[in-house]
């Protein structure tokens, strides 16, 4: 090849008589084919450095969400036969404390033991105050974490207690000491005046108000306790009130009193609860818990919280419920969700002392670890040879498990048990909610309440800011771009351009900052008239230019040709300031002095000051001019010999614009669009600064949005490293991501198509 050039110029300059082989231009061209080549490599080393750095932050987002999506792991230690566990009797209830080093263990002859929850060597026994004769029956605990525990006795009596841990340092050495303490004094309540055994307790402490329930076969009992404590003596004052509720029909299973003593959940029969209005006094209603005939009700608890209630059944099956309003205002037990742990009955069902999630256990010692928001199973493992009580520490992270005479230990690794799919992108069903919604709420005031981690609706917001944005920006910047390259004369268009593109410069916080406190409150003010500029705009230009279409040829080339668009400055000024002048009159006119109030009142729109009108026009400000100069370039771009060569073959300036220059310019076109929506797609400032940061799904233009790129930016700095709040974040960074990277990849596909099938032109 370059024998044929060096030959091609060899006969050139023999013919002209000029030597283009002398040493100077020969180094000349060896020098510029170095910087070809340099030039060439850089630009490929840049664009695989760019590719390598978008994929290791994709690979680094992956790598810190990925943790979410396991499952829980449990690992077993070597099982121990303490010597004090031969003489004990039968357990009724195990548990752990805060730092898992001292377990609890009560039996059935009111025996508490306090051991090492790692050697399991004795530390203390208590026992228990009862009644001479008097044995223990039942055993209840109130909601997780507070320690307290009701037995029921054989004589009809309910003694309370509760199991502290004091923690101190004696000679820098850290020593948890146990104790028992009698919140309502050591001498048993009484609860059943004809001395019968109480075959099941529950109890509910709320504020100084204590309420036990106790049921002997199918009859119920249910005292309210009040305790008054003098400050200055220390004397503690106790008052009774027998509460009277309408009987059961059939034995008694179970009896669960929610915190705020409303509730009172009667597990009764095969699978009924009888739910009680405590303040009321009154039957709610009775509700079949299970629909298949050949299961019945073998457990049943509370989670964290106390809200929902969680019903084991003879297979294996566990369901929860909770009280929902009905469109009357009228509340009823409803089935939520329901977990399938094994085909043997449920034992045992452990809540979780700071999380929705909950440890249930199996007649043939299966243990299974789920979460009730997430809707998940996370576990399901064998951890006995048969029936055994097991104990869940505070944090979950360690189970204890009785069985055989031997006690076994487990580590359970659980870390981000509330997210799933369904949490991420579906509707859930959450406490106190009326019906399934999508909810991003990522902090609230208390543990008791479930975490609400959708993404759905930020999401949702980020497609709704985008497309507000490009609505208002898409037809400006193209038309804008469009007219400048074409129809503009090169001096204007010299003017223009620069301005526009300059426009890019300006920081997003300022217009997020000016969107925010000045925009918002303007429009709110000025609705009537903002709708009027944004119609009245177009039409007025349609006039104006039909108008001077009119005007007689001597006015009209006195305009040199491509100055005509400064004629419209005028034209949009006179509209602009006669719709927003009108405003107010309009507003009287029309929606009787206030046009949010008839929006809200009338047609039932809600109306917030920073909503998706604010955010459209500030961030297609913003938008205008990425779009609008790569659309440019492109029409510009345009070979002039197109455009010469259609006119000369007695095409209009129109057609030749509308059948050759746009179709030509196509590509550019789209990719101009594209990146424009990326630009909206991925905007933080304005968004985060103009929208009030409602995490809703409403198309509504006047309500307000969260995006997942602000939420990122607000929430991002008070997460907790490694949390799953923390991962969930940055699961909305691989998630947009992965949008902007799917978006540019169609583009550059649907881009190439166009390019070759209007490559002929």
């Amino acid at each position: 090849m370059n024998d044929l050039a060096s030959n091609s110029m060899t006969a050139t300059s023999n013919a002209l008589g000029l030597d283009f082989n002398t040493p100077a231009l020969q180094r000349k061209r060896r020098l510029r084919a170095f910087k070809d080549r340099l030039a060439r490599w850089c630009v490929s080393i840049g664009g695989m450095a760019v590719l390598g750095a978008i994929t290791l932050i994709f690979f680094y987002l992956a790598y810190v969400v990925l943790p979410i999506f396991q499952g829980a792991e449990l690992a077993s230690r070597k099982p121990l036969q303490p010597a004090w566990l031969a003489t004990a009797a039968a357990p009724l209830l195990l548990t752990l404390e805060e730092q898992n080093q001292v377990a609890m263990r009560l039996d059935q002859r009111g025996q508490v033991q306090f051991f090492d929850a790692t050697g399991m060597t004795a530390l203390s026994t208590v026992e228990l105050p009862l009644p001479a004769g008097a044995q223990v029956v039942s055993v209840a605990q109130d909601q997780p974490g507070s320690n307290r525990v009701a037995l029921g006795l054989s004589n009809g009596q309910v003694l309370v207690f509760q199991h502290g841990y004091r923690v101190s340092y004696p000679n820098d050495v850290k020593t948890i000491v146990p104790s028992i303490e009698y919140p309502f004094g050591e001498a048993p309540i009484v609860l059943d005046a004809q001395g019968r055994a109480l075959d099941h307790v529950g109890l509910s402490l709320n504020g100084g108000t204590l309420m036990l329930a106790g049921s002997t076969g199918a009859e119920l009992h249910v005292l309210s306790l009040g305790r008054e404590e003098n400050l200055m003596t220390g004397e503690v004052s106790l008052s009774e009130e027998r509460i009277a509720l309408p009987q059961i029909a059939e034995p008694i299973k179970a009896l669960i009193i929610d915190p705020r003593q409303m509730w009172m959940y009667v597990v009764n029969g095969r699978a009924n609860a009888d739910v009680f209005d405590l303040r009321k006094t009154a039957l709610n209603g009775r509700y079949k818990l299970l629909s298949d005939a050949d299961r019945e009700v073998s457990v049943a608890t509370s989670l964290l919280g106390g809200i929902s209630l969680m019903v084991g059944d003879s297979r294996g099956g566990i369901q929860q419920w909770f009280m929902v309003r009905d469109a009357d205002g009228k509340a009823a037990l409803k089935s939520i969700r329901s977990f399938q742990l094994g085909d043997s009955a449920i034992s045992q069902i452990l809540p979780e002392e700071r999380r929705k999630g909950f440890v249930a256990l199996d007649a043939k010692g299966r243990l299974g670890v789920f979460h009730s928001t997430a809707h998940r199973t996370l576990l399901v493992e064998p951890v006995a040879a048969g029936s055994a009580l097991a104990a869940l520490s505070p944090r979950a992270n360690r189970v204890l498990v009785e069985s055989a005479g031997q006690i076994q230990r487990f580590l359970l690794d659980n870390p981000h048990p509330e997210i799933s799919w369904s949490s991420l992108w579906g509707k859930v069903w959450y406490e106190n909610y009326d019906k399934p919604d999508h909810v991003w709420q990522s902090t609230s005031a208390s543990t008791d309440n479930e975490p609400k981690l959708s993404l759905a609706p930020l999401a949702f917001g980020t497609l709704k800011a985008a497309f507000y944005a490009m609505l208002l920006a898409a037809p400006l910047a193209i038309a804008a771009a469009i007219y400048t390259a074409y129809f503009m004369a090169p001096a204007m268009r010299g003017k223009v351009k620069p301005v526009i593109e300059l426009m890019e410069a300006l920081p997003t916080v300022i217009l997020g900052f000016f969107a925010g406190l000045f925009l918002a409150p303007y429009v709110e003010g000025h609705l009537p008239g903002i709708f009027s500029l944004l119609i009245f705009t177009p039409i007025g230009i349609l006039l104006a230019g039909f108008a001077w279409s009119r005007l007689p040829e001597s006015i009209r080339l006195r305009v040199p040709e491509g100055w005509e668009a400064a004629l419209l400055i005028p034209v949009i000024l006179l509209v602009g300031f006669v719709s927003l002048s009108m405003s107010g009159h309009l507003e009287n006119w029309l929606f009787d002095g206030n046009m949010r109030l008839w929006l809200s009142n009338d047609l039932g729109i809600p109306f917030d000051q920073r909503n998706a009108l604010v955010v459209g026009l500030a961030m297609g400000f913003a938008v205008i001019p990425n779009i609008y100069s790569i659309a440019e370039d492109a029409v510009f771009s345009v070979p002039k010999s197109l455009t010469f060569g259609s006119l000369a073959l007695g095409a209009t300036p129109w057609q030749t614009l509308t059948r050759v220059v746009i179709l030509t310019a196509s590509p550019g076109i789209f990719s101009a669009l594209m990146i424009g929506m990326g630009r909206a797609v991925g905007e933080t400032m304005i968004v985060l600064m103009a929208t009030g940061n409602t995490a809703i799904m409403d198309m509504n233009i006047f309500e307000g949005l969260r995006t997942l790129a602000a939420n990122v930016a607000v929430e991002m700095p008070e997460s907790e490293v490694n949390g799953t709040h923390y991962r969930v974040l940055f699961l909305s960074a691989l998630v947009l991501l992965s949008f902007t990277f799917v978006m540019n990849t169609l583009a550059e596909l649907v881009r190439q198509r166009l390019r070759v099938k209007y490559a002929s032109l």
